[in-house]
């Protein structure tokens, strides 16, 4: 598995550890992800979380852009977590090779962006707001529900000639973010205890990797290594790394 390691420039992120305000910060944060087993980085300007304020696209962008350069010297791969397609042509124009499409490439104009520039694309279910369709998800078939999203939005990257670009996450990382952690770890198993059915789509797999260390968080992070995904983004990749060795070594 490849990982991604995360460079959050917005002060806002639920892990203070990924928080990078300056250069110096972010040349610190890099070379310790690096260091401990990271591919490349994972860099947003703006918090995805439900705690996160909104920031304008200009304040987003001057977060990114006082940190890239920075980044860009160590020469790995850099995706961009943003929903706004701006933002990710201004990273692009930058320097920065992946894009981490926050909208789940509902806006035309994100996939306008992907196509322009034929670049390896993130694409992350969605919940949405809709308590309805959350409740299908959890009281039916989860996997289900990220396949009919999966099947339409690949449709739409078939029209903009994008679809062998993109990297299907079925988005843990983003949602249900409003759920009691109890209901969220149900939720969670289900859908990694069937990874292999997000195979249908012959597309590589990305996930949000667990990073918070508890008996159940360890679970979920070994169910998602038994699935082999062909990448990861974590904020501690000597964990996930010490994992999947762990599991090579399992007696048969």
């Amino acid at each position: 598995m490849l990982l991604f390691g995360v460079i959050n420039a917005s002060p806002d992120s639920l892990h203070e550890e990924s928080i990078v305000r300056t250069p110096a910060e972010a040349g610190r944060r890099a070379e310790w992800l690096l260091e401990h087993g990271a591919w490349g980085f994972d860099l947003g300007g703006q918090g995805s979380t439900f705690a996160a304020a909104e920031s304008t696209v200009e304040e987003e962008w001057s977060r990114i852009e006082a940190v890239l350069p920075t980044l860009l010297s160590f020469d790995v791969p850099i995706s961009v977590d943003t929903w706004r397609p701006e933002t990710a042509r201004r990273s692009f124009a930058s320097g920065v090779t992946w894009l981490n499409a926050a909208d789940g490439l509902q806006q035309d104009e994100m996939l306008a962006v992907a196509a322009e520039h034929a670049c390896p694309v993130v694409l992350p279910f969605l919940s949405g707001p809709d308590p309805l369709r959350m409740e299908q998800v959890t009281d039916h078939d989860p996997v289900k529900v990220l396949l009919d999203f999966f099947d339409a939005l690949l449709a739409r990257c078939d029209d903009y000639g994008i679809r062998e670009n993109v990297v299907i996450d079925p988005g843990t990382g983003f949602a249900p973010h409003d759920w009691p952690w109890d209901e969220r770890y149900i939720y969670q198993k289900q859908v990694y205890s069937q990874l292999d059915r997000l195979r249908v789509y012959d597309l590589p797999l990305y996930i949000a990797l667990p990073w918070k260390k508890t008996d159940q968080h360890d679970e979920l992070l070994d169910i998602v290594i038994d699935g082999t995904p062909e990448y990861g983004r974590c904020h501690y990749p000597d964990r996930i790394n010490a994992a999947i060795k762990a599991r090579d070594h399992r007696p048969a």
